[in-house]
């Protein structure tokens, strides 16, 4: 058996540059929204108002029990077809679509948003109550303590936990191939079906995927052991 990584790196090489461009567009607008969705979660289930904290729990439960790819499927395929019905109930014509990258970008803000809650939550419950109590005699009003005295150190103790999740969304954007944006693995997948160079393209997408996650890993770490030292 021969292989040919030669004419698969000069084929594949510049179609899964671009895939790059994809998935680290998706990766960062992704996390950024999953940032802010987990925020809003672990505050809205830390509130006084129990009824609140409750339907949260729920939607985090639902959303954590069901995969990942399953809620690409849905965003993409059934929410369009939801909409639609609804806008027919009000008497218009709406053809709904939702754009593939727009899918998996909504899809990983609402699934690992969910994820990451749980982390800013229990990091949030664990900072020391003299920083509450601090703010509160300071004259600071509950709202301004959870902002200034409580999320600042709840974040920043929950970065390393954040860089992990940052690496496994990376990973998770090849499921997006399954609605068909082109990323690395749809593009490295149209290659080989085109060119029977199965050993040669994959190989060279596990290693691009590699090149991304390891320094991004170190990176991660480099981060966390300066807050450290912060610290």
């Amino acid at each position: 058996m021969e292989f040919n990584f030669k004419r698969a790196f000069d084929v594949l090489g510049p179609s899964l540059l671009d895939g790059v461009g994809v998935v680290v567009y998706v990766t960062l607008v992704g996390f950024i929204l999953a940032l802010g969705v987990a925020l809003l979660l672990a505050i809205g289930r830390l509130t006084k108002h129990k009824w609140l904290g409750r339907i949260l729990s729920i939607f985090i439960e639902i959303v954590r029990g069901t995969p990942l790819l399953v809620q690409f499927f849905y965003i993409y395929f059934v929410v369009p077809v939801l909409a639609n019905g609804v806008t027919e109930l009000f008497g218009y014509d709406t053809k709904i679509k939702i754009p593939a990258v727009t899918c998996g970008i909504i899809g990983f803000a609402i699934n690992y948003g969910c994820y990451m809650s749980e982390v800013i939550r229990a990091a949030i419950l664990s900072v020391d109550s003299g920083q509450h109590e601090a703010g509160l005699a300071l004259g600071f009003s509950e709202k301004r303590v959870m902002l200034h005295f409580i999320i600042p150190p709840a974040l920043r103790n929950s970065v390393p936990v954040f860089g992990n999740y940052l690496v496994m969304m990376i990973k998770d954007t090849s499921l997006l191939a399954m609605i068909s944006v082109q990323e690395l693995l749809l593009r490295t997948k149209t290659f080989a079906s085109q060119t029977f160079l199965t050993v040669e393209a994959y190989t060279i997408l596990a290693l691009v995927y590699l090149v991304i996650s390891i320094p991004l890993s170190q990176l991660c770490k480099f981060i966390e052991r300066r807050l450290k030292q912060v610290k």
